[in-house]
């Protein structure tokens, strides 16, 4: 409830710092669930960015996206989640947002953002510099959101240093390398798989994956099949404690030694404009939108629910929420050959069909 109060009192604060008649940045509508600005370019041209807050904010950051094909507009957004969790705060987003725009179209921030500067400041979030629109954070930058983290790390820096490198495991480094090594070895033999763009965002998702809080705390963990890049199995091992998904999970993990929901994600050559085909694998579920099959019924996995903003540990977190929302149950018993690759892949192309023609429902938040 605290944090539901502080995100409606953080909205209020955006939209009576940016109306939808300012000149520059505007907060066109809020909720709580979802915003949408528009900043106005140089020349009087609007550009609209949405931002979908999910049910784990704050402890994931908005997944923000546009349907401009503006390539440096796409890297200003995507650049949003590479962030330490304590700027995942809205107002602290929607500050990055308006100095990245504002740094891309040659264009000076104004007087606004001390004002939310200010605010979080009073929160204790500590200052952090605009966004570069074409490059990350440079090494100096990356310290000094480092240094926060050291000063709450017990562990000594020696030690971090042999555990991780770069704030990626050695493990999941060598995993790394290993992969670039075979993507060589296939350029060399001339049997590439999939496509030099697809495969260039893969490697970076699963890099910033490997550097995330939620792998970290082992919310969820990755597996690539047969060291296959674009076929990934997703243990999701954490869900809301409160939920009956969660109670099951403990009694399967006593049944059946295992404490996790088994998706797999296949992803094509067109990715990320496209979205990866997602399915639960294991245990069978009932509820949480899961379909017959083992496929997800969600907007966002479909063509036109997708934008490549998306990261893939947003979708993993939004699947979680998903399920606890839909309140998924293990079917204990089930037969497990009811889940197959055919039968997911059908039944979510129906899925698709139906909602092309009647549009995708919306349930009132009473009804969960």
């Amino acid at each position: 409830m605290a944090c539901l109060a502080n995100l409606k009192q953080d909205i209020k604060l955006l939209e009576s710092t940016f109306p939808k008649d300012h000149e520059r940045f505007q907060i066109c509508s809020a909720s709580v669930d979802e915003l949408t600005c528009r900043f106005v370019g140089q020349n009087g041209e609007h550009f609209d960015i949405q931002a979908n807050i999910t049910e784990t904010y704050p402890q994931t950051a908005p997944i923000w996206f546009s349907d401009s094909d503006d390539a440096s507009l796409s890297a200003v957004i995507e650049n949003m989640g590479d962030v330490p969790p304590h700027h995942f705060n809205i107002v602290s987003q929607v500050k990055m947002l308006v100095e990245g725009l504002c740094q891309l179209h040659d264009l000076p921030t104004g007087s606004e953002l001390d004002v939310l500067e200010d605010a979080l400041e009073k929160k204790g979030i500590p200052r952090r510099v605009a966004i570069e629109a074409t490059e990350s954070m440079s090494e100096e930058e990356e310290e000094e959101d480092e240094f926060h983290y050291d000063m709450e790390e017990e562990t000594s820096g020696e030690q971090k240093a042999k555990e991780e490198v770069d704030g990626i495991s050695v493990a999941n480094l060598e995993v790394l390398e290993k992969l670039k090594q075979n993507q060589r070895q296939s350029y060399l033999k001339g049997s590439v798989t999939g496509s030099v763009q697809a495969t260039d965002r893969l490697m970076k998702e699963l890099r910033d994956i490997y550097k995330s809080e939620s792998y970290k705390k082992e919310i969820y963990s990755v597996e690539l099949v047969n060291d296959c890049l674009y076929d990934w199995n997703i243990r999701l091992k954490k869900v809301d404690q409160d939920s009956p998904l969660y109670a099951d999970l403990q009694s399967f993990k006593e049944k059946e030694g295992r404490d996790f929901i088994l998706l797999n994600f296949t992803f094509k050559d067109t990715f990320p404009f496209d979205p990866p085909f997602v399915r639960v694998i294991s245990p069978v579920v009932s509820g949480g939108y899961v379909l017959g099959g083992g496929a997800i019924c969600m907007e966002l996995l479909t063509k036109q629910g997708w934008t490549s903003a998306y990261s893939i540990e947003s979708v993993i977190l939004q699947i979680a929420a998903t399920l606890v929302k839909g309140k998924a149950r293990i079917q204990f018993g089930a037969t497990k050959t009811q889940y197959s690759l055919a039968r997911a892949q059908q039944s979510f192309r129906s899925l698709v069909q139906i909602h092309e023609k009647n549009g995708w429902f919306t349930p009132p938040k009473e009804d969960g």
